[in-house]
C-alpha cells in the first residue's frame, strides 16, 4: 500500500486517522484566535481536514501533536499484537524523541524475531537466521543500513539514531519483515487451499516424482 507522509500544507497525504490518501483542507490560527481559511505560514496554529473521513490533524508549526501518532506509516495488518503495541507506541513519539522511537522499534524487532520462531537476542543473528528461512536478503540489507547509519558510538548489532530519516526506514523494516514472513505466506496459502481438490493432487504427485 502506497504512503505519503503527513506534512504540514500539503495538498494530499495518507490521513492518520482513516489510512486513505486523500486531499487536505487548511486553515490556520494566530494565538490571540484570529484565523485564516487558506492557512498562513506565519499562523503557528495549523488544522488540516481529511476530505474523505472529515477527521482533522493539529499542527504547530510544522509538527503535527494530534492525533498523537506521529506521521508514521500504518503498521501491517498482520503484525502481531506484541509488536503492534511497540509499534504504536514507537508512532506516537517519533516526532517528538526520535531516539526514544528507535529504541522501541528495534525491541518491536527482537520481539517479532521471537514471534517467528528466533531467540530475539540478537537481531543480526535472527535476521540472518530468518533469510535462511525465505527472508529476502534485501530486507538484512535494509537493517545493516539503518545500523550503519546510526550513531557512530553505537554497540555492533545496537539501533540508536536521532535521525528521522533513519527513524523512518525502521517503521518500514518492521512492516517488510511481517509482510514477508506473515502476511505473504498466509494470503499464497488461502489461495493454495481454495484450489481443486484435483488440481492439489496433481501438483503434490508432480512434487513425489522430483
Amino acid at each position: 500500500m502506497k504512503y505519503i507522509e503527513p506534512s504540514v500544507f500539503a495538498k494530499s497525504f495518507t490521513c492518520p486517522h482513516c489510512g486513505t490518501i486523500s486531499m487536505q483542507n487548511w486553515w490556520s490560527k494566530l494565538w490571540n484566535g484570529s484565523n485564516h481559511p487558506s492557512g498562513q505560514t506565519s499562523h503557528p496554529l495549523r488544522i488540516g481536514t481529511c476530505q474523505h473521513c472529515t477527521k482533522n490533524t493539529i499542527w504547530v508549526e510544522n509538527k503535527i501533536y494530534f492525533p498523537d501518532k506521529g506521521n508514521a506509516p500504518f503498521p501491517n495488518p498482520e503484525m502481531p499484537e506484541s509488536v503492534l503495541k511497540l509499534y504504536r507506541e514507537a508512532s506516537a513519539i517519533h516526532t517528538k524523541s526520535p531516539r526514544g522511537a528507535a529504541a522501541l522499534l528495534r525491541l518491536s524487532i527482537q520481539v517479532l524475531c521471537k514471534e517467528l520462531g528466533e531467540t530475539g537476542k540478537n537481531i543480526n543473528s535472527d535476521i540472518r537466521s530468518l533469510v535462511k528461512k525465505g527472508l529476502p536478503e534485501i530486507v538484512q540489507q535494509s537493517l545493516d543500513i539503518v545500523r550503519v547509519t546510526g550513531n557512530d558510538a553505537v554497540h555492533p548489532g545496537q539501533i540508536d539514531t536521532d535521525d528521522p530519516k533513519t527513524v523512518g526506514q525502521l517503521f518500514d523494516l518492521v512492516n517488510i519483515i511481517v509482510e514477508y514472513m506473515i502476511a505473504l505466506p498466509k494470503r499464497v496459502s488461502g489461495i493454495y487451499t481454495s484450489l481443486p481438490e484435483d488440481k492439489v493432487k496433481g501438483i503434490e504427485n508432480r512434487d513425489k516424482t522430483k
